[in-house]
């Protein structure tokens, strides 16, 4: 019988969540139809178009298309390097800055100045730099993921409890002991928040990127069905780039829980005390 409950109680949550996107996509459907588009299909043919172009696959292969396979999977390996670069690099330089404090107030204009500079100006260089190669979209994508990652880990740092970080002296424990127990838990809620703001940045990154200097990947992809007028192909992999999203933010989430279970007992308990 409970898990009957549970089973309704998840239901009913996800009809909240979702029914909006069910009208919405009936109205799409309704209007697409009547307008007789050839720019915007109606969404039952774009749904069509996205299994045949990325799920017709044999189950050999998990029902994975060739088209996946020739431009998904570049695209994932691109985003992964260049997200992966942005992370070690992001972490490591707001650690140390975040304790140095001298560096951070040094180079903090520096790094805001970066910041302010929309990465996607960066294009034309990079491909001056790079050439049509998948280093040029790596480093695009390093570039504006590592922004986001860096400052919010050295605010996490910066913004460590004195009272935590006063009794962590006092009790003279060792660098690597600090840097385990209190520095690194103590800023991993602000370095996890900015690694799940950049993973949307570098999935962005990553189709723009390809759609101006690539041969494979769903960017590419995209750009080719645009020349050759197939739109519900072109709303398929536009689907397909909506749906890697919600993935990854869904993903980040649960390993977030895990990896901060800790955080929010801590919070919850100060919260019942006061």
């Amino acid at each position: 019988m409970s898990r009957v409950r549970g089973l309704l109680r998840g239901l009913v949550r996800a009809a909240q969540w979702l029914w909006l996107l069910a009208v919405l996509l009936v109205v799409w459907e309704v209007v697409a139809r009547q307008a007789e588009s050839l720019f915007i299909p109606p969404f039952s043919r774009i749904v069509v178009a996205f299994v045949d172009n990325w799920l017709s696959g044999d189950p050999a292969s998990l029902f994975l298309s060739d088209q996946f396979w020739a431009d998904v999977l570049p695209s994932l390996a691109r985003l992964a390097a260049g997200y992966g670069l942005a992370c070690a690099i992001g972490v490591v330089v707001g650690i140390v800055l975040g304790v140095w404090r001298q560096a951070g107030a040094f180079l903090n204009p520096l790094i805001r100045l970066g910041m302010s500079v929309p990465v996607t100006m960066l294009l034309p260089i990079a491909i001056v730099f790079f050439g049509i190669t998948s280093g040029m979209n790596v480093s695009l994508i390093a570039l504006g993921c590592l922004w986001p990652i860096l400052v919010n880990t050295y605010d996490g740092v910066r913004g460590l409890d004195t009272v935590v970080t006063t009794t962590a002296r006092s009790m003279r424990l060792s660098r690597r002991r600090y840097f385990l127990s209190v520095l690194l838990p103590g800023a991993s809620p602000s370095i996890i928040a900015g690694m799940r703001i950049s993973i949307g940045i570098a999935l962005v990154l990553m189709v723009i990127s390809e759609l101006y200097a690539a041969t494979s990947g769903l960017g590419f992809y995209i750009v080719e069905q645009q020349k050759l007028f197939r739109f519900p192909e072109l709303w398929s992999a536009i689907l397909l780039v909506a749906l890697l999203g919600i993935l990854f933010n869904a993903a980040f989430a649960l390993l977030e829980r895990s990896a901060l279970r800790w955080h929010r007992g801590a919070k919850a308990g100060s919260e019942r005390a006061s």
